[in-house]
């Protein structure tokens, strides 16, 4: 059956002399990671002595990593002692004001009495050349890219109405974990993913199950003990 789902647009939107220069945000599926590429589908387990499936056989795991958007980090970043530095020839003489370098920072202050806190060091903040606009009734929900755990920051997460905050930046503070990195994290490398989420107004509700409710769980939990693919074969959209 043919997906008859509309398609939604999120505009991007850079000033005009970073075009050809400033990396484009991307489709999220676009930008997997290379551990993830290359990882094998199937690996032995000692616990229960034979094959079983990774991560890479789990739809929910791959779903979130390839949903939403990627906006990535503005231009080579070298890391060296904790010192961060760059080279980011950008064009001058543009009449819009926006970001030249690539980071920035927040002073301790402004996380204080959180878990963030650290007196001694600052919080770092990703710097964005690219307006995002949303379709009416939608905001954005920016987080660190899904699942990315080899990156040495995490970035924050925020909710933006991006159909009404439309035409300035969106900054992507982070906390930098890896203290011992040195190296370089690349141009084009992800700093957030976003998430579309319509506005709409949600109530919770619970009950027990009930006789047949818990039928269908047993019979469903029973099948998707005998074989792993139930999820992906019926329910996977």
């Amino acid at each position: 059956m043919a997906d008859s789902r509309e398609v939604m647009t999120l505009r991007f939107r850079c000033p005009k002399e970073l075009e050809g220069i400033a990396p484009p945000p991307m489709p999220a599926v676009q930008g997997l990671p290379t551990w993830l590429k290359t990882m094998p589908s199937q690996a032995f387990s000692a616990a229960v002595a034979h094959e079983d499936d990774t991560v890479k056989r789990c739809p929910p795991f791959i779903d979130a990593m390839t949903s939403g958007f990627l906006i990535p980090l503005l231009c080579d970043v070298r890391v060296q002692g904790g010192e961060f530095s760059w080279d980011n020839e950008l064009p001058m003489g543009s009449s819009l004001p926006f970001p030249r370098s690539p980071i920035s920072f927040h002073d301790p202050s402004q996380a204080a009495d959180t878990p963030l806190f650290d007196a001694d060091r600052f919080l770092i903040k990703f710097n964005n050349v690219w307006t995002i606009e949303a379709p009416e009734g939608y905001s954005l929900l920016f987080t660190h890219p899904v699942n990315r755990f080899d990156l040495p920051f995490t970035t924050l997460t925020g909710l933006v109405d991006c159909d009404r905050y439309r035409d300035a930046w969106i900054h992507f503070p982070a906390q930098w974990r890896d203290e011992n990195f040195n190296g370089v994290l690349p141009k084009g490398t992800p700093v957030a993913q976003c998430f579309p989420v319509k506005r709409e107004t949600w109530r919770g509700e619970t009950a027990p199950l009930t006789d047949a409710e818990a039928e269908r769980a047993h019979d469903l939990l029973t099948e998707m003990e005998r074989d792993s693919g139930v999820y992906r074969r019926r329910f996977r959209a």
